[in-house]
């Protein structure tokens, strides 16, 4: 039994694949007369059966579907070659005295039906070969003689033993509807030029091919979309992994310092760490971004104190400027940004720390002490492995939460920092950006729906191929033994 599970576990998904549709047309062909003529109409073999409301339900559904195929499927589909050819036009017409617009295409609505269309005719597919597995397990019941489920009793089924598959129902039509149809859409617009020329439903866009990733990666005289991607790019990567270990490494130096038995007053520095939680992300950036301004209060207290004459003395400050550009300069903002992010992660990851180090067992520290380890020692050789052994995938989510880590970039320097890279501003990205940042931007700000949507390609790129290495390296290789008593 053990052996034949491992089998299945390491089946591969294309031999998965294969087998379904193997086992389908099996079913076909060993199927009586009304197994295969369920491939014409559905309910046939559930009619055969004396399965009639089910008879009725599926044949009601082909029909809706035949009926969705051949009017609206048909009518986006057909064009969706072409994304539409008529473009909007407006007439006077003196009859009404009014104008009037005539029956246009509108690119963007081809695009989204057309993937909807797509999408309910894969569903229905999926539903059509299942049907026949469904029906020619119903002629194997009935042959060998054994009870054939009522409609009542396959509710009942769905209420009590398969209620599984009812609750799953719900979220996997949400994420059809809410994730992966606009996620499609996001990936198809990477191949058109939509932008701010070709608007719908004022103007229409065409596919273009692999035009907008080879932009990505050109810089020349009319893009510097390549330029501007090695260094949105790099500072993403570099913000991603700082940001995550600084808090990381901070949340389990601060967590150990206040569960140290010398440590007084545990639930008092525990309680103004927490607080920090308790305020909203948002309201917190918002009043430290106003703190860090150039007439900010950090400003007036570095000038009072000599501190801005000093740094401007030593090079660190332009010799024009007569304040700390904390949020305007892109080295300076890129070290704010990432000292304030850590006043706003390491309370919370040493929330997470504390409930991992309450579970190290007491007794490898005490044989530790015995064999005259230092309290140093016994972080780095005892507490570091284990928190890197439990927390592992958490550090994972979080790299990949950080490289979409929209709030801090942006609530901190938004209509405060301003590029002085030409090169930078043309692509519509400034020195601080991260990927998801300048996606927004490309929106927002300069309508480049085509090659937002090629960054957003970029970042899942990004996102899968670390994940995959990280889960594959780090994860998979961590020995539980280690850390069992």
């Amino acid at each position: 039994m053990t052996g034949t599970l491992k089998k299945v576990d390491k089946k591969k998904p294309h031999t998965a694949i294969f087998d379904f549709f193997r086992d389908i047309g099996l079913d076909f062909i060993e199927g009586d007369i009304f197994v295969k003529l369920s491939a014409l109409v559905m309910g046939i073999g559930f009619f055969r059966r004396k399965q009639i409301i089910k008879g009725i339900l599926i044949t009601l559904f082909q029909a809706v579907i035949i009926l969705f195929g051949f009017t609206f499927a048909d009518h986006y589909l057909s064009r969706f070659g072409t994304l539409g050819t008529v473009e909007r036009v407006s007439v006077f017409n003196p009859e009404t005295m009014r104008n009037e617009v005539n029956n246009f295409d509108d690119s963007f609505q081809i695009l989204l039906y057309s993937i909807i269309s797509i999408v309910v005719i894969i569903v229905a597919v999926a539903i059509y070969l299942q049907n026949i597995r469904t029906v020619r397990a119903l002629e194997v019941l009935d042959r060998s003689g054994e009870h054939i489920p009522t409609f009542w009793e396959d509710i009942m089924s769905a209420r009590d033993k398969k209620f599984y598959l009812t609750l799953l129902s719900l979220p996997c039509i949400g994420i059809v509807l809410f994730t992966i149809i606009p996620l499609l859409v996001m990936i198809t617009v990477a191949f058109t030029n939509y932008d701010q020329q070709h608007m719908p439903p004022a103007n229409l866009f065409t596919w273009v091919g692999f035009d907008n990733f080879k932009t990505l990666f050109t810089n020349d005289i009319t893009s510097s979309f390549g330029y501007a991607f090695g260094i949105v790019l790099t500072w993403t990567l570099i913000w991603a992994f700082a940001a995550t270990f600084s808090n990381f490494f901070l949340g389990i130096a601060l967590s150990s310092l206040i569960n140290n038995q010398k440590t007084k007053l545990k639930k008092m520095w525990r309680t103004m760490f927490v607080v920090t939680i308790a305020v909203p992300q948002f309201v917190t950036l918002l009043v430290i971004r106003n703190f860090f301004s150039q007439i900010g209060i950090a400003n007036r207290m570095a000038a009072d104190w000599g501190i801005t004459e000093f740094l401007s003395s030593i090079g660190l400050i332009p010799a024009h400027l007569d304040f700390i550009p904390f949020l305007t300069d892109p080295t300076w903002a890129r070290v704010m940004i990432i000292l304030i992010n850590v006043w706003i992660g390491v309370p919370f990851m040493m929330i997470i720390a504390t409930g991992v180090l309450m579970n190290i067992p007491k007794d490898l520290y005490e044989s530790a002490r015995i064999d005259g380890a230092s309290p140093f020692k016994q972080f780095v050789y005892i507490t570091m492995p284990y928190m890197l052994f439990v927390t592992a995938p958490f550090l994972v989510t979080q790299v990949i939460h950080n490289i979409n880590n929209f709030n801090v970039i942006f609530l901190l320097t938004q209509d405060v920092y301003r590029t002085t890279d030409q090169m930078l501003g043309n692509a519509g990205a400034r020195e601080i950006d991260l990927l998801v940042t300048w996606l927004y931007r490309l929106t927002q700000e300069q309508y480049d729906f085509k090659m937002a949507s090629v960054i957003g390609i970029m970042v899942f790129l990004v996102c899968a191929v670390f994940t995959l290495i990280a889960f594959n390296l780090v994860i998979a290789r961590n020995k539980e033994d280690k850390f069992q008593l």
